[in-house]
C-alpha cells in the first residue's frame, strides 16, 4: 500500500509530497498523519506540495480535514509550495483551505509555525 513519509523535526511533523496525489493517497495520509499527531503530540504540521501540478477538491478537502483534526490535536497546519497554477484553480473552483496558513516555501513555513507554536 503506497504512503507519504511523515518525518517527525523536533516538535514538528513534516509532509512532503513528491508522487501525484490520488483520493486513496490523500484519504491514507490523512489517517496517518492523525495517528502520528496523537502518537507524538506535535504542535505543527508542514505540509510541502512543491512537486504537485494538481491539487483537486478532493485533495484541497483533505488538507483542510487535516488542518481541522491538527487543531482538536493542538497542533498548527502550514502549507507551503504551492505553484500559482494551482492556486488559481483553487480559487477558480471557491476552494477555501480554512486553518491553513501558507508559506513560499518549507524555510518560511518553518519559521511559522516556529513563531506561531512560540507565541
Amino acid at each position: 500500500m503506497e504512503r507519504i513519509p511523515i518525518l517527525h523535526v523536533g516538535t514538528l511533523l513534516l509532509v512532503t509530497i513528491q508522487v501525484d496525489m490520488h483520493d486513496r493517497l490523500a484519504t491514507n495520509l490523512q489517517e496517518d498523519l492523525t495517528h502520528r499527531l496523537s502518537e507524538t503530540h506535535a504542535k505543527g504540521v508542514l505540509i510541502d506540495i512543491s512537486a504537485l501540478d494538481i491539487v483537486d477538491s478532493y485533495i484541497a478537502r483533505i488538507v483542510g480535514n487535516i488542518a481541522q483534526t491538527s487543531r482538536i490535536l493542538d497542533a498548527h497546519t502550514v502549507l507551503v509550495g504551492m505553484r500559482p497554477p494551482v492556486a488559481m484553480t483553487l480559487v477558480e473552483m471557491g476552494v477555501t483551505l480554512e486553518g491553513v496558513s501558507t508559506a513560499l516555501n518549507i524555510d518560511k513555513g518553518m519559521l511559522l509555525l516556529n513563531k506561531i507554536i512560540n507565541k
